[in-house]
Parts: C-alpha cells; sequence; structure tokens
C-alpha cells in the first residue's frame, strides 16, 4: 500500500478517577456521541497492555481526523484528555512517565 493511502493514528493519553469498567464507559461515551459509523471511522482502539489502574491512564489509538471528536466524546464522559502524540513511545514517556 503506498504511504499516501494509509491511515494516520494518534496516541491519546486519558485519565479518570472511575477505574471499573473503563473500556466499557469509553465505548459508551464514544458510541452515544459520534455513532456506529463515527467509531468506526474513528478507528478507536483501546489499548489493553498500556492501561494503568494504579495511576488510572491509559492509551488510546485513534485516527488523525478524529482526535478532537473522541477527546470531546471522553470528556462528556468525565475522562480527562492528558495529551496527544504521533507515536506510542513519545506517548508513554511524555504523558504517563514510563
Amino acid at each position: 500500500m503506498l504511504p499516501s493511502l494509509k491511515e494516520r493514528n494518534r496516541y491519546l493519553v486519558f485519565e479518570t478517577k472511575k477505574k471499573k469498567d473503563i473500556k466499557k464507559n469509553i465505548w459508551k461515551g464514544c458510541l452515544d456521541f459520534l455513532g456506529e459509523f463515527g467509531c468506526g471511522e474513528a478507528g478507536l482502539w483501546f489499548l489493553n497492555d498500556k492501561w494503568d489502574e494504579k495511576k488510572g491512564k491509559g492509551i488510546l489509538k485513534v485516527n488523525n481526523k478524529y482526535v478532537e471528536k473522541v477527546r470531546l466524546a471522553l470528556s462528556l464522559n468525565n475522562i480527562h484528555t492528558i495529551g496527544v502524540s504521533g507515536t506510542l513511545k513519545k506517548a508513554e514517556k511524555k504523558f504517563i512517565g514510563g
């Protein structure tokens, strides 16, 4: 596939005080705000291995065109966005500290 046809991804780092059923809350918030088609276009992906329950922080992979819409959907569900990065390594290093 040509590089110009590839989807560009961003890694959205978030934190929340509600640590129970976080994955369910994220999907519910995005589905309520964006709808099924919007969630599919956003390419929303919860990275299970990057979820730190003790800190209440995690990382989502999102299509670069839908970052602001996903941030809004998360904020409506009381999930705070710490920052956005173009690479997973930088997202971890800069916003999670590890």
